[in-house]
């Protein structure tokens, strides 16, 4: 663990603030001046900085909220690009490149919907998240489940891969209502 300087908290406070932007959720943030990123909270029982790896990572019980989606996990490690003091002085700007989730993640979006997996994957240039060891996504009652679950949230597409002892299941209830 490494200790807290100005510094390490202003790199906190950074990565935070990046994460503001990230479009972690297809609610991607819109050139109007008026819709501002919303906030987002991450809450760990431990932080660690290492700045010589560009990373930090937030252990035990994470949960990170914002207005549309919830995501909980037992690790989340955010890596990141550019230099965090050059950043206070105006001159490069620091941004995320990924965030990996591990240990039984759990994405909950407002409108509905739940992912879950061992491992989440986002990068932040595609806004594409993936989904390993055990994926499931589901609406209401129905859901889909395979090996690899690739969400392209730009796009609103997806992609369900199996593997070579286990094909793709997806449960659907007919009619459209949700249940």
């Amino acid at each position: 663990m490494t200790r807290f300087s100005l510094a390490t908290c202003f790199l906190v406070v950074l990565c935070v603030s990046v994460l503001l932007g990230a479009g972690f959720t297809e609610a991607v943030m819109s050139k109007d001046k008026e819709s501002e990123p919303k906030p987002i909270v991450i809450k760990s029982k431990t932080l660690e900085m290492d700045n010589t790896r560009k990373m930090v990572t937030f252990q035990g019980d994470v949960q990170a909220q914002r207005d549309d989606f919830t995501m909980a996990c037992e690790e989340m490690r955010v890596y990141y690009e550019g230099d965090p003091q050059q950043e206070k002085s105006g001159d490069v700007g620091t941004k995320i490149n990924k965030i990996v989730a591990t240990g039984q993640v759990k994405v909950t979006r407002s409108e509905g919907g739940v992912a879950t997996a061992d491992k989440a994957t986002y990068f932040e240039q595609e806004e594409k998240l993936v989904l390993t060891g055990s994926p499931v996504v589901r609406q209401g009652n129905d859901f889909v489940e395979g090996d690899r679950i690739t969400l392209f949230l730009k796009e609103d597409r997806s992609i369900v891969e199996g593997s070579k002892d286990k094909k793709v299941r997806a449960v659907i209830f007919p009619g459209g209502k949700k249940r």
